[in-house]
């Protein structure tokens, strides 16, 4: 039976104990819930990708508690350390080329020489991270390409007794996984937007006299091999199908509405009455959850405004109304 107990010093102490183990612990971050790993523990890793059901060309984040931790693990080079002065901690994921002696198993980054890694800002995941001392490997906790959990119940309802222990830190506070900025050429990449956007990334790197213009990636074919999560066309979707840019409710659906347009169906859902982008972004997955868990085929979503946030929201459900072939 799965366990979620609320953080604290001891819920703390039993999830440093599991992860020792080798075994799954569930854990806030200010992005989404993450399934996490001793991520210098190849057995352990494998036992990420067994419960989500995730392909193993698929590599993941290793989350650690500090600047100078990361960098013992990946590389530093002059725009990483710009963006990590701006923006660590909080939600933003490098890409960097593995030191040397990097102890994180190949097994979470692929078999690649790059490597992900992140400073979260939720104190609930750095109490975790600084007790534990090593890196913990960690995606979403939800099955892959699946809607990512918001609230320790998501991680339950999606993964069941492939998690056995959650640590509840209450509802995510940003709602979008991390930016990804790969880090390892001459200019930042963009692999995956999120909350930290493409203007504040420009405007660090300005101020740190550098380059200030930002390459895009392409998303992959379910097939292709990522360097970062969230690249596949296909991601984040519900059992529904979806339809974006909706204006009105077609039957059978339910409509999650955002600003003026209003939702529709059982549960009137809206993203936000006041067309706030932050609040969007954190009530996208709930309200996902919520549409699908009524059994509804289609779920239609409202147009969100493709500027700053609203880049990391339309991201998001563009993965998730993609073709599935996977």
């Amino acid at each position: 039976m799965t366990e979620i107990i609320p953080i604290s010093d001891a819920s703390i102490a039993s999830a440093v104990t599991r992860l020792k183990a080798g075994r799954l612990v569930a854990f806030p971050t200010e992005t989404v819930y993450g399934l996490g790993a001793d991520a210098t523990n190849a057995s352990a890793v494998a036992c990420i990708f067994a419960a989500k059901q995730r392909p193993e060309f698929n590599p993941i984040i290793s989350h650690v508690a500090s600047r100078a931790a990361a960098f013992e693990f990946g590389k530093e080079t002059q725009v990483a350390a710009a963006l990590a002065d701006a923006f660590w901690p909080g939600p933003l994921t490098l890409i960097l080329h593995r030191t040397n002696l990097c102890p994180v198993a190949m097994l979470a980054t692929a078999g690649l020489d790059k490597i992900g890694l992140r400073v979260p800002a939720h104190d609930g995941a750095q109490m975790l991270l600084r007790a534990f001392g090593r890196p913990v490997a960690a995606p979403s906790a939800n099955p892959s390409g699946k809607i990512s959990p918001s609230t320790a119940y998501h991680v339950l309802h999606g993964l069941g007794e492939n998690v056995e222990f959650v640590l509840d830190g209450g509802p995510s506070k940003n709602g979008l996984e991390s930016t990804i900025i790969d880090c390892t050429g001459p200019k930042a990449c963009l692999l995956r937007p999120g909350s930290i956007t493409r203007e504040a990334i420009t405007t660090a790197l300005k101020e740190a006299g550098l380059d200030p213009s930002i390459t895009i990636a392409k998303p992959l074919d379910d097939q292709a091999n990522p360097i970062a999560p969230g690249q596949l066309k296909s991601h984040y979707a519900p059992r529904a199908k979806m339809r974006l840019a909706a204006k009105t409710k077609q039957p059978g659906e339910e409509l999650i509405g955002f600003g003026a347009i209003l939702g529709a169906g059982k549960l009137e859902l809206n993203l936000s009455p006041s067309s706030n982008l932050i609040e969007a972004a954190a009530n996208l997955y709930s309200m996902l959850h919520a549409a699908d868990a009524t059994g509804t085929e289609e779920i239609a979503i409202a147009k969100i405004p493709n500027t700053s946030l609203g880049e990391a929201i339309n991201d998001r459900l563009r993965r998730a109304a993609a073709p599935r072939s996977i």
